[in-house]
């Protein structure tokens, strides 16, 4: 990390206390940012109530991006954040306190290796008290990768959502019914390709 970054650690100067939120889960301070399919009702969730259950995990609440960055939709619907900050809007999602454990199942759940997504820092603010200030905590989030990131926002038509809601996620397709015979890198590749032909 250089010296620059927050990586996941919660400001100093932010009235969140990570003991609090914690609520008992080892998380070294960690917060991730969720946005798309591993937020509540939607069907990756099912890996942070696994987390929920195991301590390894427990939700902070309702959040906000602090700057405005690109929220898109990729092939089968997948739910894109697009690390180009004062581009797209403000969006709308979910904070969760995250063991390092944690961190681990969701890197391979969003194949960090595998070069889809890139786990990065992002600072949002916590919704709470309408009568009070917004929190603003230190986090990371998963962003589309680099290597297809620009072709993603172009395909998109440089228009990105506030939030992913069921409107949005209407056509997901999970990830057991999508073809098989063909890695998730080359599906995006096909997807970006078409808005060319």
């Amino acid at each position: 990390m250089s010296a620059g970054c927050y990586g996941g650690y919660l400001r100093s100067n932010s009235p969140v206390d990570p003991t609090m939120v914690a609520q008992g889960v080892h998380t070294d301070g960690r917060f991730l940012f969720t946005y798309g399919t591993l937020k509540r009702g939607f069907s990756n969730h099912c890996l942070i109530q696994d987390l929920i259950r195991a301590g390894d995990a427990s939700f902070v609440g309702s959040s906000l991006t602090v700057g405005r960055l690109p929220l898109v939709c990729g092939p089968y619907r997948v739910p894109f954040l697009l690390n180009f900050p004062g581009e797209g809007e403000r969006v709308a999602g979910e904070l969760y306190a995250v063991s390092p454990r944690g961190l681990t199942r969701m890197d391979e759940l969003e194949g960090t290796l595998r070069g889809h997504y890139e786990r990065l820092p992002i600072s949002v603010a916590v919704l709470g008290d309408p009568h009070s200030a917004e929190a603003e905590v230190a986090a990371e989030a998963y962003y589309a990768h680099p290597s297809y990131a620009s072709e993603l926002w172009r395909r998109n038509g440089k228009r990105g959502y506030k939030v992913y809601s069921e409107k949005e996620a209407t056509g997901y397709v999970k990830r057991m019914d999508r073809p098989q015979d063909i890695s998730f890198l080359d599906q995006i590749r096909l997807f970006v390709a078409s808005s060319r032909s």
